[in-house]
């Protein structure tokens, strides 16, 4: 775990000096993918952005909810006015319960790589990524996580 943490510090360190800035401060909308919610993103200092998506998913078997919070590094596409893609980390909990057992507490590391658009002239962004998940609770596994669309509204 402090090899985790170090290379972690040593990334978000690295990506302060290379990052430039996101074409909108703040933005709010949906994320679908697996389990769908709402996103909210704010830019910090103008080196990268904090992600926070609450989502839900349900189905005969099971349900539950998830709150994830993502620092993410921007960088420009060069040529692709308003496209950058991204990368960073972060952590998930919630809770879930499967059908027949007892509910049980979630905590996860994550990370996230993905491209962002924000379209020119219009208060509008997508963005496509990857979260995938290092659970650390209630058991320790990988889980490759889950491919999102997200459509935002821009101010």
């Amino acid at each position: 775990m402090k090899k985790v943490f170090l290379l972690f510090t040593a990334l978000f360190t690295l990506s302060l000096s290379q990052v430039s800035a996101q074409d909108y401060k703040n933005a709010i909308g949906g994320r679908f993918g697996a389990a769908n919610g709402i996103s909210f993103k704010t830019g910090l200092n103008n080196k990268g952005m904090l992600e926070l998506i609450g989502n839900f998913r349900s189905n005969s078997g099971s349900n539950w909810v998830r709150v994830t919070g993502l620092y993410e590094v921007y960088n420009p596409i060069n040529g692709a006015n308003g496209l950058n893609w991204y990368y960073g980390g972060g952590a998930s909990l919630g809770s879930y319960k499967v059908k027949g057992y007892d509910g049980d507490f979630y905590l996860a590391a994550n990370g996230v790589l993905g491209l962002d658009y924000k379209f020119n002239g219009a208060p509008i962004n997508i963005s496509l990524d990857w979260v995938p998940a290092l659970e650390l609770t209630p058991s320790t596994g990988f889980w490759g996580g889950d491919i999102g669309l997200g459509v935002r509204f821009t101010f």
